[in-house]
């Protein structure tokens, strides 16, 4: 029952499907089994200045890192047919789905859950009251972060 993936997406510029770094985690039966991080080169690799100014990932990190399309490849089993959470899910939805479409890649049919609407709470304030670590706006962390709220939730169903 506790099987999902959880993703976050860093961008580099205002366009959704401006993606620079997915992170990735896998949880089978509420265990880790699996964590992906890896920096995206985003079309024409342009970036914005305040996106940069906010996760610390630029052009010259991604200049030789695979394109969205490639790396679709080795996430796509994680998300096709699964629960896919994300923290702020509009966001992270909307980025995968506008980057699919970018690349003319079929969209995957998956089912979305969202630990801001689950939790009504910021994922920094959410980390600092339930001791979960993170490093902030880095993808991984993030998705880390997002998998550790969502198995909080998952357990506290079990206990109604």
């Amino acid at each position: 029952m506790h099987s999902f993936t959880a993703i976050d997406f860093e961008t580099a510029q205002g366009k959704r499907w401006s993606i620079c770094q997915i992170g990735l985690v896998r949880v089978e039966n509420g265990q880790i089994t699996e964590k992906i991080n890896k920096l995206i080169c985003p079309p024409d690799n342009f970036y914005f200045y305040r996106n940069t100014e906010i996760h610390g990932i630029s052009a010259a990190d991604t200049c030789t890192s695979p394109t969205f399309d490639v790396v679709w490849q080795q996430i796509k089993p994680y998300i096709q047919q699964q629960t896919v959470v994300a923290h702020n899910g509009a966001f992270d939805f909307s980025c995968l789905r506008h980057t699919l479409d970018y690349y003319k890649v079929q969209q995957p049919t998956y089912e979305q859950q969202c630990t801001y609407k689950i939790f009504k709470k910021g994922l920094a304030q959410l980390c600092r009251e339930y001791h979960i670590q993170l490093n902030h706006h880095d993808a991984l962390s993030d998705a880390l972060a997002c998998a550790a709220l969502y198995k909080r939730y998952l357990n506290s169903l079990e206990r109604v």
